[in-house]
């Protein structure tokens, strides 16, 4: 098949999942068909390790959408159909440009859609889809054409077809089909201009030998000067850092205990001043580290000094990390714990990639490029998992378990309460769990949350 038949494919296969129906089990159908389309297209040349991935996690992130509907697991299937998109024609440009790709082809889209020349046959190579288009598509659209332009001037005419009911909503109708058309010809069908595939040899992970040439950075600033800056931030910040971690540690660990109101808000402001302190770290060793001093011999002292302040700050984490765990033993979880986990976690790989920066003498871009992948880890470990759930069995083991907080605030969790109901044979609470779910039920297949099937009996 060539591009047009895959984007009027997926059209047809658009408009018939989601006509008078809600998101829910179709957008993961529709998500597989693109993905298992999407692999027969594919020329083997392209199929990388990578590429094979990207596959298999957008048909789990479909699935996933699926059987939650929720937002995570849209984000998650939304990102892998576009890596795997993205993938399967540039198996060489770094996944950071996909953003301008994405970007770009949106605002083009009405132009290229219309320079109908660059994207359909110049000839009809197929006897049967030039049949399609002279006798069927040409007449129907002069026919609605003209229906139009004498039901205005005759009202006998008109009168004709009143009595002919026809149920069908045009209009969702007409927007339906304009969003699968948008979504298939930017799916099958993007660009990459010139400018963008320049860009790529920036974001390499290793420098080029015209890069490993030893000078300075700044013309106003002699290397030997700029050396000794380095040295001299660097050993001041690690002075800087061993006192606040001592003072950090002090305040989480041996002052007097506070209220839960007071210790949740202190918790997350010293978070979040971890989680930028971790952020600016790596932007001043990038600062340092972009490209003559990971080659220069005499660097030795700001390069240690440096692994030196990546490791105090990585001790910085692990304390932030050990107050949340007993933040949660003593309150129990919620999603901006686990939250503080993820965030956490992630600053402390940003660490070891910066570590490995230094140490193997890789580019800025290596950090980008890195990072990029473990973010998109988070968004299907997110997706993937029924957080809901996992945080309220967990709350249900204490003796301080809120219902209404897991009732109104936590999703995906009423087998766990309903679980719960029975167990203290609470009929009112059971009854607010059926009449849940019951809301949640879509009478259409389509339509359906799988989720929420599982429940029905």
């Amino acid at each position: 098949m060539k591009t047009h038949h895959y984007i009027l494919l997926t059209t047809a296969i658009f408009i018939s999942l989601f006509y008078n129906e809600n998101v829910g089990l179709n957008l993961g159908i529709l998500g597989i068909v693109y993905s298992l389309l999407t692999l027969y297209k594919t020329p083997e040349r392209n199929r990388t390790k990578i590429f094979y991935v990207l596959t298999v996690t957008s048909i789990v992130s479909s699935v996933a959408f699926a059987w939650y509907g929720d937002f995570p697991s849209f984000l998650a299937i939304v990102s892998s159909l576009l890596l795997l998109s993205y993938r399967s024609k540039n198996k060489r440009l770094k996944p950071l440009l996909l953003i301008p790709v994405f970007v770009v082809n949106c605002f083009t889209f009405l132009c290229r859609f219309f320079s109908f020349e660059q994207w359909l046959p110049k000839t009809n190579v197929s006897g049967l889809w030039q049949k399609v288009f002279a006798l069927i598509l040409i007449p129907l659209v002069l026919i609605a054409v003209f229906f139009g332009i004498y039901s205005a001037g005759s009202n006998h005419f008109a009168n004709l077809f009143t009595n002919i009911e026809i149920d069908v909503n045009f209009w969702q109708l007409f927007c339906i089909t304009v969003l699968g058309i948008f979504i298939a010809f930017n799916y099958w069908n993007y660009t990459v201009e010139k400018l963008i595939y320049k860009q790529n040899h920036f974001l390499d992970n290793d420098f080029h030998e015209k890069n490993k040439t030893i000078k300075s950075t700044y013309s106003f600033l002699d290397l030997d000067v700029e050396r000794m800056s380095g040295v001299i931030s660097f050993f001041s910040l690690n002075i800087l850092l061993v006192f606040f971690i001592i003072s950090y540690n002090y305040e989480q660990f041996y002052e007097v205990s506070k209220t839960p109101n007071q210790l949740s808000e202190e918790t997350h402001e010293r978070v979040n001043a971890v989680i930028m302190s971790i952020v600016m770290a790596i932007l001043v060793i990038m600062f340092y580290f972009k490209s003559s001093f990971n080659f220069d011999p005499k660097a030795g002292l700001m390069k240690t000094l440096a692994k030196v302040w990546i490791f105090l700050n990585g001790v910085l984490i692990i304390s932030a990390m050990i107050k949340n765990s007993e933040y949660i033993i003593n309150y129990g979880f919620t999603y901006k714990r686990l939250g503080v986990y993820a965030f956490l976690i992630l600053s402390l790989i940003g660490l070891i990639m910066t570590f490995i920066k230094i140490h193997y003498k890789k580019r800025n871009a290596f950090l980008f490029n890195t990072m990029t992948w473990y973010f998109y880890g988070t968004v299907l470990a997110t997706s993937y998992i029924n957080w809901g759930g996992f945080i309220t069995s967990q709350n249900m083991k204490r003796n301080d378990f809120v219902v209404k907080y897991h009732l109104d605030s936590i999703n995906f969790n009423e087998k766990e309460i309903l679980e719960f109901a029975e167990k203290k044979n609470d009929q009112i609470l059971k009854k607010q769990i059926i009449s849940k779910v019951r809301k949640e039920i879509s009478p259409t297949f389509l339509s359906k949350i799988l989720y929420y099937e599982t429940l029905k009996e």
